[in-house]
């Protein structure tokens, strides 16, 4: 039998609350990799990105008529866009059936940013279909009966 692994919460929010992320990140009190992506839209929000395969996301909003989900490049993630305070925690993507996520670790409540370690990412010219296997390979997997 292996042990579990052990996992940390860490909260993320939007700036006036009504996204709200919870996420339960493997290895607490090890570094966060994340990824400052390249894109226009990720570059001009300052969006910092993480994401791993064995931390599970559980996402709630106040008020689903105050958030925007835009699509740009392949249409293939939905950034969530809170109309309220302009502010993206969280990156969406469906693929067969299940819900991946990364998410924008300025959004994070209480996480010493000594802990992130941050590295430039590139996705210029990736195919879709390599896109997606990517992302199912490395993004957070939403928890079961969320």
């Amino acid at each position: 039998m292996s042990d579990p692994v052990s996992h940390c919460r860490i909260q993320s929010s939007c700036h006036c609350g009504n996204i709200r992320v919870m996420l339960d990140w493997p290895a607490p009190g090890s570094t966060i990799s994340v990824r400052a992506c390249g894109c226009s839209y990720c570059v001009k929000h300052g969006g910092v990105w993480t994401s791993h395969p064995n931390a599970r996301f559980q996402l709630n909003v106040a008020d689903e008529s105050q958030v925007r989900k835009y699509r740009f490049g392949t249409r293939t993630a939905d950034f969530h866009v809170c109309s309220t305070c302009g502010v993206v925690p969280i990156v969406t993507c469906v693929i067969d059936g299940s819900r991946y996520a990364v998410l924008n670790a300025n959004t994070f409540d209480g996480v010493d940013k000594s802990q992130l370690s941050q590295a430039g990412a590139n996705f210029e010219g990736e195919t879709v279909e390599n896109r997606l296997a990517r992302r199912r390979r490395n993004w957070t997997p939403e928890a079961v009966g969320a």
